[in-house]
């Protein structure tokens, strides 16, 4: 929205991790609130819970007025409860987007105070009846837009640019099953395979110790050049986050994809069965998955150019490039003088 000469104003947790997330746009005004996770209804903490949903709809409220907002967009959770309600009893547009196709209760309970709901995948319309939605994608890291050649980003890791790659992410939550799985499965992989683990840093120490010895197998704990690993990966395996599918699509990248199986209602499955279903991933349950079948699973892929160029074919269909300028000209639409 900045780009396009609107002033933006951007609220955050107070999560050390969104504070770490913001230090790299220093450009931009953030202001902080506090985190709202709600406990299980019939929960005692729901008293505690109720009191600070309403200070912070208080405090919002306070922020909105103080910077003249026109319209108020949030990105998902009950952390976007408080500012949504905030500016709809304030008599402002407000929006929420869901990215994934199971929206989070949360997300339907915002939705009552919105003037659109602005989905990332399609089949998440059906949990909005009687809601105004348009599907604007999920918007994706600027980066992520133009790869860097794979000779470039081969070098970047230690890699051999001519031979395959498989890359192995977990996501941002219950990454250690997936990753020893995979790490388990490398050596039943045909020789000439490399492999790129991004096993998180709680996880690095381990995993690495798995693969020891495993030629090719380059293991990190943190990454922040996804670009560069989209640009050298033949195949992902990963859990099946919006966020994550978001950025398969858009590289155009065939997937294995073991959706965490203790997400809220389940909503990776339903991710991952929208890519599953359009040809671009296969998709297997963690429950069903073994180190020889994964491993199996990666050398077909891998082995028949054919099949990948049509998954990868089928990934690219399910892209917005343009996300963010989707969701930027919905919000304006409602704010242009009719």
């Amino acid at each position: 929205m900045a780009g396009r000469g609107h002033e933006v104003r951007l609220l955050i947790s107070e999560k050390q991790v969104d504070a770490e997330a913001s230090a790299k746009y220093a450009e931009l005004r953030f202001e902080t609130m506090p985190a709202v996770a709600k406990p299980p209804t019939w929960s005692l903490r729901m008293l505690p819970f109720l009191w600070k949903l309403w200070t912070s709809m208080r405090h919002c409220k306070r922020l909105i007025q103080d910077f003249g907002a026109d319209a108020v967009l949030g990105m998902g959770g009950f952390t976007s409860l408080p500012p949504v309600y905030a500016a709809h009893r304030l008599g402002l547009k407000t929006f929420i987007h869901d990215s994934n196709a199971r929206p989070g209760r949360a997300n339907v309970l915002t939705s009552r105070f919105c003037t659109r709901v602005l989905l990332g995948l399609e089949p998440a319309k059906a949990f909005f009846p009687g809601r105004e939605t348009q599907l604007t994608g999920t918007p994706a890291r600027p980066e992520i837009l133009s790869l860097p050649s794979r000779a470039e980003a081969a070098a970047r890791f230690g890699l051999d640019p001519a031979r395959p790659v498989i890359v192995i992410t977990g996501g941002s939550q219950g990454a250690r099953r997936l990753n020893e799985l995979s790490a388990a499965a490398a050596t039943s992989l045909l020789p000439e395979t490399q492999v790129l683990h991004l096993a998180g840093a709680l996880d690095f120490q381990r995993i690495s110790e798995m693969a020891q010895g495993r030629p090719g197998y380059r293991v990190l704990g943190f990454c922040d050049q996804m670009a560069a690993v989209y640009a050298v990966a033949d195949l992902i395996i990963a859990r099946a986050g919006a966020s994550c599918l978001t950025e398969l699509a858009i590289a155009g990248l065939p997937a294995i994809l073991v959706p965490y199986p203790y997400a809220a209602d389940d909503h990776q499955t339903h991710n991952a069965e929208v890519f599953a279903g359009a040809g671009a991933a296969n998709l297997v349950q963690e429950c069903d998955l073994n180190p020889s079948r994964l491993a199996a699973m990666a050398t077909e892929i891998l082995g028949n150019a054919e099949t990948r160029t049509r998954m990868a074919a089928a990934a690219r269909t399910l892209a917005i490039p343009d996300a963010a300028a989707r969701v930027c000209s919905a919000i304006e639409t409602t704010l242009s003088p009719s």
